[in-house]
């Protein structure tokens, strides 16, 4: 089976599904790394989405939302400092980023899944009731549509 990570880059160049990750990311707070992960692994509600929420939840708090936060900011010219810097500077922290999106995403990999599984918009579904957000079942039924 192709490792987790590889299918999530492959996932990602799929028409529609950056736009709907994005959306599902700044509109309604939603984990796209956790939701891509529940399509992929289909966990039924339970142990193993509330593992893989809890995880991504620290992940994001600690990692994830200051880097995207420090990135965001430096899309704007910052002076005195020469946009060139500050341009280098945010490719850096845009590289960082990516990385901490595969640590989690390897992460949930890890994660044993002893569910029967679910269909892919049930378990995304359960995702996001595991995450502790609700997410407009369009869009993700959008996503998994985009995936699938």
């Amino acid at each position: 089976m192709t490792p987790l990570w590889d299918w999530v880059l492959a996932a990602y160049e799929r028409p529609g599904v950056p736009e709907t990750c994005l959306k599902l990311q700044d509109e309604h707070g939603q984990n796209t790394s956790l939701l891509l992960w529940a399509i992929r692994a289909r966990p039924a509600a339970g142990a193993a989405l509330d593992r893989a929420a809890a995880a991504a939840r620290a992940w994001d708090e600690t990692v994830l939302h200051p880097l995207r936060a420090a990135r965001r900011q430096l899309k704007a010219p910052c002076p005195p400092v020469e946009d060139l810097a500050r341009e280098g500077l945010r490719a850096d922290v845009k590289a960082a980023e990516l990385r901490a999106e595969r640590v989690l995403v390897e992460t949930l990999e890890r994660l044993r899944v002893d569910d029967d599984g679910d269909a892919a918009l049930d378990a995304v579904t359960a995702a996001t009731r595991a995450w502790g957000r609700a997410a407009p079942v369009e869009t993700l039924a959008a996503l998994t549509d985009a995936v699938a």
